[in-house]
């Protein structure tokens, strides 16, 4: 006889629809779990490794990456970070590709609910925590901020060699010049340098970091920013970061500057905003409108056509990001 036999099927749970597994979930199904999902040893191991990338701005400190209810590569090191780093009193928000509602998203964001018992908003200047995948909000982040992001690949140096010993062997000896030369072979393909994301910069001017595949519009956050950026990739088992106040400089030389996306006569269909990064939409008609890929901040705009991105700060003029006021136009240059 198989332990199966021993099962009364009149008694048992019916499993055949997935109204009836959400409802088992809904109710016991999550007691057992440890408060965030992970387990208190796991939480110290991270918040060990990040303690020590805040320490070492951009410099890549491995971890031991737990299995994670969703396949490696969706956001497993995100979710690891964020985790550990929220406690019972913080707000939580998601991004994925700049939107809150995405499948991705909505699930990081329920299981953080479920396990953490976290608050959770899809208002940037509201959370404590935002886990983000591949963007950086266009709401000005502030020093009592963390935000999360989502790494796919850990190493910039990997563009121009697979070896991970010899890219760790460079970091050593501040040995980027196979990087230089990638650069200087982009500008002569196509006249300048033309690398829509992953943008390769230099972090307080030692390691060079990949600071995940953002698009060129956010590197300038990242520098000299009041937040706490932490950069966790799960497959890999790396974590790194850029404390405030770090200087973020992205790679060019002094003929080929570094250079954001160009949007010329473009603004969003919705709010008709032009400081903020468009993407592209083809509807099914075939036509083509551009919106703003920052979804939060776009419903606010459409209330709010004038509203800048620092709104929420008692300063203003703070410089973040392409096309908000130039500190040095409106107080001096001191009100980073």
């Amino acid at each position: 006889m198989t332990e199966t036999d021993d099962i009364d099927v009149e008694t048992a749970v019916p499993t055949d629809s997935v109204e009836a597994a959400l409802e088992d979930l809904e109710g016991d199904g999550l007691e057992g779990y440890n408060y965030a999902y992970l387990d208190e040893h796991t939480k110290r191991e991270v918040r060990r490794a990040t303690l020590k990338a805040i320490a070492i701005p951009g410099h890549q400190v491995p971890y031991a990456s737990r299995p994670m209810p969703l396949a490696r590569g969706w956001g497993t090191g995100g979710i690891q970070a964020s985790l550990s780093l929220l406690g019972p009193e913080d707000t939580f928000k998601v991004i994925d590709q700049g939107s809150d509602e995405s499948v991705n998203a909505a699930n990081i964001r329920r299981l953080a609910e479920d396990t953490a018992e976290v608050a959770t908003t899809t208002d940037t200047t509201e959370a404590d925590v935002i886990q983000t995948r591949h963007r950086i909000p266009e709401e000005v982040l502030t020093n009592e901020q963390i935000l999360v992001l989502q790494v796919p690949v850990t190493d910039a140096l990997r563009k121009v060699d697979s070896s991970d010993a010899a890219n760790r062997r460079r970091h050593a000896h501040r040995n980027y010049g196979k990087m230089w030369v990638h650069l200087y072979e982009n500008v002569v393909e196509w006249g300048e340098i033309n690398i829509a994301s992953r943008y390769p910069t230099m972090v307080a001017g030692r390691y060079l970091m990949d600071p995940s595949p953002i698009p060129r519009w956010d590197v300038p956050k990242l520098d000299d920013a009041d937040t706490l950026f932490v950069f966790a990739a799960g497959r890999e088992a790396r974590i790194y970061a850029v404390p405030p106040h770090t200087e973020v400089e992205p790679l060019a030389f002094e003929d080929r500057s570094f250079q954001i996306e160009r949007f010329p006569d473009q603004s969003c269909a919705a709010c008709g905003s032009t400081d903020t990064y468009l993407t592209e939409v083809e509807t099914e008609d075939g036509e083509r409108y551009y919106a703003c890929n920052d979804t939060s901040f776009c419903l606010k705009r459409q209330d709010d056509p004038a509203l800048p991105k620092d709104h929420h700060l008692e300063r203003s003029g703070v410089d973040w990001g392409p096309g908000t006021p130039d500190t040095s136009a409106t107080d001096g240059g001191d009100g980073k």
